[in-house]
C-alpha cells in the first residue's frame, strides 16, 4: 500500500546540485518539485499548487524576490508560503525576501535538520490555515458552500462572464414539504436527509468550475459558470432523479410517497454594470412556478440572446 505524503515541495533553484541537497532531505517525507527558473517556478505554483516553495534568491533573468513578488500578488498563488534559501546573510536582504511575504529564511550551506523543522511548521501552519477557510466557507451540515461563500462567488462569476457577455447557469431548488417531513420523521432525520441531498449536490457536480451551496434552509442553488441552457436543464433533470433515487420515505408529501424537489433554472447572458442578484430573483421566480404547479418538476427560463 502506498502512503500519502503530508505536503508537497516546491523547490526552486537555478542550481541542480542544491536541488539534489534539498531533495535528498525532505524526499522521504514530501513529494517534491522542482523548477530551475523563475517562469517555471511561477507556472508549477499556478497548476500545483504546492504546500510550500522553497525558493533560491540569486538566480538568471528573474531573481528569487521578483518571482516571490509576482507570486504574492497573483490571486492563485498569494497563498502560497514561501521560504528563501540563499547563501546571502546580511540581515537587509533578509528583511527585503521578508517584507514581499515570505515566511522564512534559510541559509546556505543548509543544515538538514533546520530545513526538516522549517519545512515541517510552515505546511502545519498552511494545512491548519487552509482548515480554517474550508470551515469559514462551508455549510457545516451538507458540506457544501455555505450561503456567504455563494453570494461571494456568484459575484464574482458575473463580474468575469460579463467581460465577454459570457452564459451563466443558476439552479435553484428546494425540498417539497420539508416542514412536512420534519414534523412527521423528526428533525435528525430531516438533518440526514439534507445531508444526503448534499451528497447528490456534490456528486453531480463534476465541473471545478461550478459551485454547490446550501441556499438556506431546505433550499440549494448551484452556480454553472458558461454553462447553456440545455446543459442546465440537463443537470437539474439527473438532480431531481438522483433526489428521488435516495428513496427517502416521505408520507405527507403531495407530490410523492418520496422525498423530491422542485427547481427553477435560468440561463442569462451576463452584462456589465447590472448585479447578480436579478439571476437570483429569476430563479426564484421559477421554483415558485415550480412548486406551483404541483412540484416534483423543473421550472425553466432563459434570458441568453446575443
Amino acid at each position: 500500500m502506498t502512503l500519502e505524503l503530508p505536503g508537497t515541495v516546491l523547490i526552486v533553484d537555478d542550481e541542480p546540485i542544491n536541488i539534489a541537497v534539498l531533495t535528498d532531505v525532505l524526499e522521504d517525507k514530501y513529494e517534491i518539485l522542482f523548477a530551475t527558473d523563475g517562469a517555471k517556478a511561477l507556472e508549477l505554483a499556478r497548476t500545483a499548487q504546492p504546500d510550500l516553495i522553497l525558493l533560491d534568491v540569486m538566480m538568471p533573468d528573474m531573481d528569487g524576490y521578483e518571482v516571490c513578488r509576482l507570486l504574492k500578488e497573483g490571486r492563485e498563488t498569494a497563498h502560497l508560503p514561501v521560504i528563501f534559501v540563499t547563501a546571502m546573510t546580511d540581515v537587509d536582504n533578509e528583511a527585503r525576501g521578508l517584507e514581499l511575504g515570505a515566511m522564512d529564511y534559510i541559509t546556505k550551506p543548509v543544515s538538514p535538520p533546520v530545513v526538516r523543522a522549517r519545512v515541517r511548521n510552515q505546511i502545519e501552519l498552511k494545512h491548519a490555515r487552509d482548515q480554517l477557510l474550508r470551515q469559514a466557507v462551508t455549510d457545516g451540515l451538507t458540506g457544501l458552500a455555505n450561503r456567504r461563500h455563494f453570494d461571494s462567488v456568484l459575484e464574482k462569476e458575473y463580474l468575469r462572464l460579463a467581460r465577454n457577455r459570457g452564459l451563466l447557469s443558476l439552479i435553484l431548488f428546494d425540498v417539497d414539504h420539508f416542514k412536512a417531513f420534519n414534523d412527521t420523521y423528526g428533525h435528525l432525520a430531516g438533518d440526514d436527509c439534507l445531508r444526503r441531498i448534499g451528497c447528490v449536490v456534490l456528486h453531480t457536480l463534476t465541473r471545478a468550475a461550478d459551485l454547490g451551496a446550501r441556499y438556506g434552509g431546505e433550499e440549494f442553488v448551484c452556480i454553472l459558470p458558461d454553462t447553456g441552457h440545455d446543459g442546465a436543464l440537463a443537470l437539474a433533470e439527473r438532480l431531481r432523479t438522483e433526489i428521488m433515487a435516495l428513496g427517502i420515505p416521505h408520507v405527507k408529501s403531495s407530490a410523492a410517497s418520496l422525498v423530491t424537489a422542485s427547481l427553477g433554472v435560468v440561463t442569462v447572458r451576463c452584462i456589465a454594470g447590472r448585479s447578480p442578484l436579478h439571476v437570483v430573483a429569476q430563479a426564484d421566480e421559477q421554483l415558485y412556478a415550480a412548486k406551483s404547479a404541483g412540484r416534483n418538476r423543473i421550472q425553466a427560463m432563459r434570458f441568453d440572446s446575443p
